[in-house]
């Protein structure tokens, strides 16, 4: 632990003229005591730490000093190329890897863009759930991630949608984060499969040995959009029939599948003399239905299913109702 900690605050010295006390305290989340002790641990190791003192006054590398402990370990390196998502690598507990190798990074910078992190992630965030959600970090997400960086076997109890719980041996191949969830992209008995992590009832492995071979051919970018794309057709199982205006046609692809709103209306033949649009479209469900159409208010006028007209034309009436007392 320490001499992780003396090595960073060489790499930080390294890439800045000079930091204070306390700025040295807050970077290794250590006290200004102990930053006074590592620093004369590292002078007396031969590593040129010079100490201003006085209000002005900080720590500073003298000598044109340069550590040769740059090179970037395989985890850093992994953790690099997703330094831009500073939440997904936190909820991993990859932070610490990719706080290392920025450093390393930075480090090995000439001076003059050295300051080419602060200006890129000042520049670019990326915030992957949705509005109005809170997103919950998986308490199982770091013992699957280290599985997924080491290509080790999982023993896991799963809770699949049905509310079951069924164990699963898997070969961890990757995690996607969508719209604010976790997913594991993993092989089971030579298919692969999709699993909600969230869903870990528990998480073990399955002997320390237990390391799979990789299939260099999977792309886990290509697997995940076709498996999305399969989900999403798979879950649509109720076709409606509904006539839209033009600013409805206009408007239905935001509020309901998009594919499946676009592919009805490409489908759908000239709008009537009313100057609307009859397009029969494929939903999840009555419920999922109401829901999503019912956004688009006088716009839309449902044909089909009856049960699904009569639910919408109850809400018309207490509408009438609710804004007709005045």
């Amino acid at each position: 632990m320490r001499a992780a900690r003396l090595i960073k605050m060489v790499l930080l010295l390294q890439s800045r003229p000079s930091m204070t006390g306390a700025e040295l305290a807050r970077e290794l989340e250590v006290s200004e005591r102990t930053v006074t002790r590592d620093a004369l641990a590292l002078s007396e190791a031969g590593v040129p730490v010079y100490a201003d003192r006085g209000r002005t006054g900080g720590y500073r590398l003298i000598g044109g000093y340069r550590t040769r402990l740059t090179g970037l370990g395989r985890s850093e390196a992994e953790a690099l190329f997703l330094s831009g998502l500073p939440g997904a690598l936190r909820e991993m507990g990859l932070a610490d890897a990719a706080s290392a190798a920025r450093l390393k990074v930075s480090a090995a910078l000439l001076p003059s863009i050295r300051d080419a992190s602060r200006s890129a992630t000042q520049r670019f965030h990326l915030d992957a759930p949705g509005w109005y959600q809170e997103p919950k970090t998986p308490p199982l997400l770091p013992a699957v991630a280290e599985a997924v960086w080491d290509d080790r076997r999982l023993s896991v109890v799963y809770r699949n949608r049905k509310g079951v719980e069924v164990q699963r041996e898997l070969e961890p191949y990757g995690l996607v984060l969508k719209a604010g969830i976790w997913y594991l992209c993993a092989r089971v008995e030579g298919s692969y499969r999709v699993y909600r992590i969230d869903r870990f009832e528990s998480v073990g492995d399955m002997t320390d040995s237990e390391i799979f071979v990789r299939d260099e051919g999977f792309d886990l970018p290509e697997f995940w959009t076709e498996r999305a794309a399969q989900f999403a057709r798979s879950i649509l199982r109720l076709e409606i029939v509904v006539r839209l205006t033009e600013q409805g046609a206009h408007r239905l692809p935001y509020v309901t599948d998009r594919a499946a709103a676009r592919e009805a209306l490409a489908a759908a033949g000239p709008a009537d003399p009313d100057g609307r649009t009859t397009v029969r479209l494929p939903v999840e469900s009555p419920e999922v239905a109401y829901a999503q159409l019912f956004a688009l208010g006088a716009e839309v006028e449902v044909l089909e299913p009856l049960e699904l007209r009569e639910a919408f034309a109850a809400a018309a009436r207490r509408m009438v109702d609710l804004y007709g007392r005045s």
